[in-house]
């Protein structure tokens, strides 16, 4: 198949991550890729002021880096920042969206650009992108798949198709990974610090500021796209776009992990830490309660930082043998899926829009 991933913006976010492992598994196999984006939009001074009015750090200076960079695949940037149309793409089968904005420019390609299918990993809970919105991109009758049944569950509830697949994100275990081992000598937890309201990063440094009262020699490592805006606890490690490579081995130093969102498509560093052996204490967003009903850590309830703090200081208490075996819980439970049975199944979805109509007809009965 000749495909077309027409993208937003391509930086460091999980979002294009998993694109950019698609796109190459893909390309392994035979097919031909092209990937389109538009270039990074110039913060405007409005953009500026609304930033230093949320009391963020502007960090208009971004690292022009993506998780596409070193793959070697066919990736085309267009002119400027605008919506990608029919002489920005080559002629291919299947042409898919990856974000809400590109449906809508999916959705006006001719018929020779292919195929129109759209790959869903928002929902609508990032700053400037209201949910009402992206869920009208959900009912333009592109041939849908999503990464979790969370996501799956939402879009049915807006737009009434039950014909909405789900390909779980794996990991890549062979740099995801990491030996059998004991607690660290100095009890360490790790968190993504990322300032946007829904990652929870407000309720994870309040809980840590009780785990630190409990554990005075408490260790934090963290990393993340925004600089902290107040002070981490004394001896903390912070990572500021942390490069990929390094990932492994920060999962791998903590003995516990914290995910805090309200809400996620997916959560990647959750399946990330547990694949290098790292119990996860997490909310019940994106695909936690999947990964997490095996063992492997512990549940805990949305913007309570009292049950998170209890929680952590649970697993950093726990004796080696009994640490150990939450640990092999959290490692068993990832195991067993892989990129390439993700890519059987992506690739069969793209097979069925190639099969199917530019625009399936659909009887729409929101409930």
């Amino acid at each position: 198949m000749k495909i077309t991933f027409v993208l937003p913006v391509v930086g460091m976010s999980g979002g294009i991550r998993v694109i950019s492992i698609y796109a190459d598994l893909l390309r392994k196999r035979g097919h031909e890729v092209t990937l389109v984006s538009p270039p990074r939009r110039k913060p405007s001074i409005r953009d500026r002021i609304r930033a230093l009015i949320r009391q963020r750090k502007f960090t208009g200076i971004q690292p022009r880096v993506s998780h596409l960079d070193s793959l070697g695949l066919d990736h085309r940037v267009i002119d400027r920042y605008r919506p990608i149309v029919d002489d920005d793409l080559p002629d291919a089968d299947v042409v898919v969206a990856t974000w809400w904005e590109t449906a809508s420019w999916v959705l006006n390609l001719s018929p020779s650009k292919g195929k129109k299918a759209y790959f869903v990993q928002d929902y609508g809970a990032h700053e400037g992108q209201p949910l009402d919105a992206v869920a009208a991109t959900w009912r333009y009758g592109l041939h849908m798949f999503t990464i979790s049944a969370w996501l799956r569950g939402l879009m049915l509830e807006h737009t009434g198709f039950d014909d909405i697949s789900f390909i779980p994100n794996s990991v890549d275990f062979c740099r995801f990974n990491s030996p059998e081992r004991d607690k660290q000598i100095r009890p360490t937890v790790g968190f993504l610090h990322d300032l946007r309201s829904q990652k929870g990063t407000t309720s994870i440094l309040l809980a840590l500021r009780s785990v630190h009262l409990r554990i005075p020699d408490l260790r934090v490592i963290s990393f993340g796209p925004h600089l902290p805006l107040e002070a981490l606890p004394e001896g903390s490690e912070f990572f500021h776009f942390a490069d990929d490579h390094d990932l492994p081995s920060i999962y791998s130093r903590c003995d516990v992990w914290v995910f805090a969102s309200t809400l996620e498509g997916f959560g990647l560093p959750i399946v990330e830490a547990m694949a290098c052996r790292t119990p996860v204490v997490a909310t019940p967003a994106g695909a936690a309660p999947q990964l997490l009903k095996s063992g492997g850590g512990r549940l805990i309830p949305h913007g309570d930082p009292a049950a998170m703090a209890d929680a952590i200081v649970e697993i950093l208490t726990l004796d080696s043998n009994d640490w150990r075996l939450l640990s092999r819980k959290a490692y068993d439970s990832v195991q067993g899926f892989t990129w390439e049975d993700a890519t059987d199944m992506f690739e069969h979805q793209l097979q069925l829009a190639l099969m199917g109509s530019d625009l399936p007809a659909r009887k729409l009965e929101v409930p």
